[in-house]
């Protein structure tokens, strides 16, 4: 096979995995313009860096989003400059569509792809105005879980269990069911990997580097503090 010939064939297959993930748009869920578009930026945060006090402190904020948060971006960009073919598919088509990236570059779109949709996330998901669900979520929920305070419980408890570095969610699947799922590292529900793949509703972050400066290995604890301050509202918009 000739150079003009194999550049050719490799541009063929960049398409077809662009085509192939534009037909995966039933897991476009999130509102896109959270984590815009290749050259991703680090978004700003909904609310100040100690407005989270006293339960996430603000240098853990701060570590976290100028940190962590910033090094997901600036690698995935940098993976990205490499495939001009898939710039232009929003992160949700990236994500559900892992499998179709080149293997030099799906561990790295898939860690830090996921790391930066996944803090996104996230920083919505929290608020200081501490808020109890409305009683239709209530309802919602315990029609699955059996109560909402069921709910609460196997939430946490999942949390709890999780081994290592990873995230909790409750998702909506696509045949309509609530489940409590865990994923690794920075894995999330869009993924082709994912054990359980669906809409995220609601997820919270158990790396360690969510809580360290605060609870050191007091996962427990955390967990107890970061539920008083979830975004109900957010999760019942998504949830629908």
């Amino acid at each position: 096979m000739d150079r003009r010939t194999f550049l050719a064939t490799l541009g063929a297959l960049a398409l077809n995995g662009i085509s192939w993930a534009r037909r995966q748009r039933k897991y476009e869920w999130t509102d896109s313009s959270l984590v815009g578009g290749y050259p991703y930026k680090l978004p700003d945060l909904p609310y100040p860096y100690e407005a989270l006090e006293p339960s996430i402190d603000s240098q853990t904020m701060k570590v976290h989003h100028q940190g962590h948060h910033q090094t997901y971006v600036n690698t995935l960009n940098k993976a990205l400059s490499e495939l001009p073919a898939f710039q232009e598919l929003s992160l949700e088509e990236l994500l559900s569509g892992l499998d179709k990236i080149p293997t030099s570059h799906r561990t790295l779109v898939r860690n830090h792809g996921g790391g930066h949709w996944n803090h996104t996330f996230w920083w919505q998901i929290l608020s200081p105005n501490r808020r109890e669900p409305s009683l239709a979520l209530q309802k919602r929920l315990a029609s699955t879980f059996g109560s909402w305070d069921n709910f609460r419980s196997q939430f946490l408890e999942a949390a709890m269990k999780l081994f290592g570095s990873g995230w909790t969610w409750l998702v909506l699947t696509p045949e309509g069911r609530l489940k409590i799922v865990l994923t690794p590292n920075q894995d999330n529900p869009l993924m082709p990997f994912a054990e359980e793949r669906g809409k995220p509703l609601l997820g919270i972050d158990v790396w360690e580097h969510a809580y360290y400066l605060k609870y050191q290995n007091r996962r427990a604890e955390y967990l107890s503090a970061v539920w008083s301050l979830i975004n109900w509202e957010r999760v019942e918009a998504l949830l629908g």
